[in-house]
């Protein structure tokens, strides 16, 4: 517990060095010119670097660009207190579902599902079936369980007892949907012994609420699975539970006995509540250690926790490759906010239309796609042509090293979200170990937060 608490309180010194970085919205890039709140050192180097080079700030290795000190001083700490985000190939305790193989059958587990979610889903499963195998539980609850993938690869694939709790009723009901038509192709391809071992999974539709009780969950569980009394064990397990949703299910293993071990991958960070947003909440989604509760300055920003959540690899690579077409939409976007402050000084970020940049889209084709259907619609195309705007859009490598910046801090406000929640399991006696179980490019979301009660 010491080494996780002193990384995290050199994260948050770091953080409170750098906040003016994390605090800024690129979209705000004209407006409050966010070019010159950087150090003059930084730039001229970032005025002279060519941008393809640039991607070695978001490196997790030694850099060869000649970096001003300070800069090269901060990517040095960041490696340093920052929870690696590359996973080990091959993983620890390789534990494989043979099921997912078969010719007949592996298109029913994984039909419709996108290749980012299937690695995710082999990964878990894979990773929660171990769970199991060293600690016995008598079945697994999955929150967010949504149509089942991960519950049937656990229910058919491994012969695990797996209750959903899921709140929308249309998904359970897709989930049972697709259970039974997988056990009527296992029936045509499989002998009986070979599905001797199928465990239909249990769909609940429930809400998980910050303040749903132990004894509530405790009873719907007992009566989703037609328990007669508290006697019985199991694992949490969830993947990618949205917002407040992570540290609630969190809670509630700690507060259940029967619960034993724990497996989940968060996301969304900046949905989660903090006392800033929500300064009447009794329970908040950051902070949750009691290390941080009684720490002043270790609040994070809507702002901070949001870049947390982008695709720091998949950046890199398009940096890399030359890719700035598609990286100028941020100069599009800073352009548009522009215009629309100074017709509309109150309307401040509002929201605009996602626009898929295309090469040799103009700003103009930009904005009417951007605005259409808000009040903006209306704006007299000449305003579109000032000379402000053709300065700014002409800035648009100042945009792509910002933004490079603050995706270079973006690891750290994660590992202090990921320390915080360490701590808090660790407070409440539990073995607790994070790291990295998805290839970052097709997962950015990819540490794992294992727990144990001892």
């Amino acid at each position: 517990m010491l080494v996780i608490r002193e990384k995290l309180e050199k994260s948050l010194e770091l953080l409170q060095k750098y906040e003016w970085l994390l605090n800024a919205y690129v979209l705000d890039f004209f407006i409050d010119d966010h070019w010159g709140t950087l150090p003059e050192n930084w730039q001229k180097y970032l005025e002279s670097v060519q941008l393809e080079n640039l991607g070695e700030l978001l490196q997790n290795e030694n850099t060869q660009l000649s970096l001003p000190s300070d800069l090269k001083c901060l990517q040095h700490e960041l490696r340093k207190l920052c929870v690696s985000r590359v996973p080990k190939n091959p993983p620890d305790n390789s534990f494989p579902c043979l099921l997912l193989d078969h010719p007949k059958l592996k298109h029913v587990f994984l039909k419709r599902v996108k290749p980012k979610k299937q690695h995710e889903i082999i990964r878990m499963a894979e990773i929660c079936a171990l769970s199991q195998k060293n600690t016995p539980v008598d079945f697994i609850v999955d929150f967010g369980a949504g149509v089942g993938h991960l519950a049937r690869v656990l229910g058919y694939g491994y012969g695990l007892r797996v209750c959903c709790y899921e709140m929308q009723a249309d998904l359970n009901q897709q989930a049972t949907e697709i259970d039974l038509k997988l056990e009527s192709m296992a029936a045509k391809h499989l002998s009986q012994d070979a599905t001797r071992h199928f465990q239909r999974p249990v769909h609940l539709t429930h809400r998980l609420e910050s303040t749903t009780k132990p004894e509530q969950f405790l009873s719907s569980i007992r009566m989703a699975l037609q328990l007669t009394d508290d006697n019985f064990r199991f694992g949490v397990i969830g993947l990618h539970p949205c917002g407040n949703l992570g540290p609630t299910l969190m809670r509630m293993f700690v507060a259940c006995p029967q619960a034993k071990f724990l497996n989940f991958v968060g996301c969304c960070y900046q949905k989660m509540t903090t006392q800033a947003t929500h300064p009447r909440g009794q329970v908040h989604g950051y902070p949750l250690s009691r290390v941080l509760k009684d720490k002043s300055g270790c609040q994070l920003s809507y702002e901070a926790r949001e870049i947390s959540c982008h695709a720091i690899e998949v950046y890199h690579d398009r940096l890399l490759i030359g890719d700035y077409q598609h990286l100028r939409i941020h100069s599009l976007r800073a352009a548009a906010e522009r215009i629309i402050v100074h017709q509309f000084p109150e309307l401040r970020h509002c929201a605009l239309r996602n626009v898929k940049y295309s090469p040799g889209m103009t700003f103009h084709e930009y904005f009417q796609k951007a605005v259409q259907g808000t009040r903006f619609e209306g704006l007299d195309s000449r305003i579109l042509k000032k000379e402000q705007t053709e300065t700014d859009l002409a800035n648009w490598q100042q945009i792509v090293s910002f933004y490079t910046l603050r995706l270079m801090m973006a690891p750290l406000v994660e590992s202090i979200i990921l320390y915080d929640r360490c701590l808090f399991l660790m407070e409440n006696e539990c073995q607790v170990q994070i790291k990295a179980i998805f290839d970052p490019r097709l997962s950015p979301r990819n540490h794992i937060t294992s727990a144990l009660k001892t």
